[in-house]
């Protein structure tokens, strides 16, 4: 998914500032991509100090995740507020001496905030795919353009794994369904707020478990939505029923609406096994071993003469940067 480029002079520092001269450098970004009834449009940016034409990027803070990082820097150089897609090609190549990673996502506008032009960003211009990709001044800033364009419409699916739970041996209650989260547990479902509000995520969905229900109340709250209980995705229904975890997850992966399923760590091979009976496009990581809080997710594209939804794409990411 890697693709190196040499940099140019004018790429060599960061609005943060300069790169460490050995550590890895991380940024994000997003291509934005609209449709109307012309051919699809891009969201580029020209910034003064550089003199380019670029797309919206930025270094990743430190412990900020990527996914938070891109949303933030699209929202601060463009006042768009994008929600995110499939995963683009990931651009690697050395600034200053240090290697540096960009990791890429298409996106749509989820709010237009307004754009406010600044010493960094003096422009904002939403150009035809080709015409964006012409304007750009560094070539691979347009074959991401050219990748985005070529993405049919996606819709997530998340497959969230339960943040950390309280301790079996430290828990006094009787059911082990009713096992709270810990602290740590807590912090890591306030943590993933910003992260499934990047994709825009509409439907919250979870085992009855209280430890998979904490883990996206917070967020289903943040949304004014519901959380809606799954209990064959709950340990107990699958130590009884096993096949029953799996299809109700087929029903769920043919529901288009962008949703987050929470559910746990003995579950998840049942859960991926229903992803992987979809018809798959590439060579994706679909292991089930996921860390507290660690989640999948699946963009599924439903073409209007099909039973079931292609998978474009498959990220793999834990609730914190790493």
């Amino acid at each position: 998914m890697g693709q190196t480029a040499p940099m140019a002079d004018s790429e060599v520092v960061d609005a943060a500032g300069e790169a460490a001269p050995n550590g890895l450098v991380r940024a994000a970004g997003v291509v934005v991509v609209r449709h109307g009834p012309g051919s699809p449009e891009v969201a580029v940016i020209h910034r003064g100090l550089r003199a380019d034409w670029s797309l919206p990027k930025g270094k990743v803070e430190p412990g900020e995740h990527p996914i938070v990082a891109a949303v933030r820097e699209c929202d601060e150089e463009t006042g768009l507020v994008p929600v995110l897609g499939p995963p683009l090609a990931r651009q690697e190549y050395v600034a200053l001496g240090a290697p540096k990673v960009v990791d890429y996502w298409a996106a749509r506008v989820g709010s237009d905030e307004g754009f406010a032009p600044d010493d960094e960003v003096e422009e904002i211009a939403w150009l035809p795919a080709g015409a964006a990709a012409a304007r750009l001044t560094y070539p691979r800033d347009g074959d991401l353009v050219t990748e985005a364009v070529a993405l049919p419409p996606s819709t997530p699916l998340i497959l969230l794994r339960h943040t950390q739970a309280l301790k079996r041996a430290d828990f006094k209650g009787k059911i082990d369904a009713d096992r709270p989260l810990s602290g740590k547990g807590r912090s890591q479902a306030k943590a993933l707020v910003p992260l499934l509000a990047a994709y825009g995520i509409e439907q919250v969905r979870s085992s009855d478990a209280a430890r998979c229900r904490e883990t996206v109340k917070r967020y289903a709250k943040s949304i004014d939505a519901q959380v809606r209980l799954e209990p064959a995705l709950s340990e107990e229904s699958y130590d009884e029923h096993p096949k029953r975890a799996a299809r109700r997850m087929s029903e769920l992966l043919l529901d288009p609406a962008p949703m987050v399923v929470c559910s746990h760590r003995p579950v998840m091979p049942a859960l991926v096994e229903a992803i992987a009976s979809l018809r798959i496009t590439g060579p994706f990581d679909l292991d089930p071993k996921l860390p507290p809080g660690g989640f999948l997710v699946v963009h599924r594209h439903f073409a209007a003469d099909a039973e079931q939804p292609v998978v474009l794409a498959v990220e793999r990411h834990s609730v914190t940067p790493g």
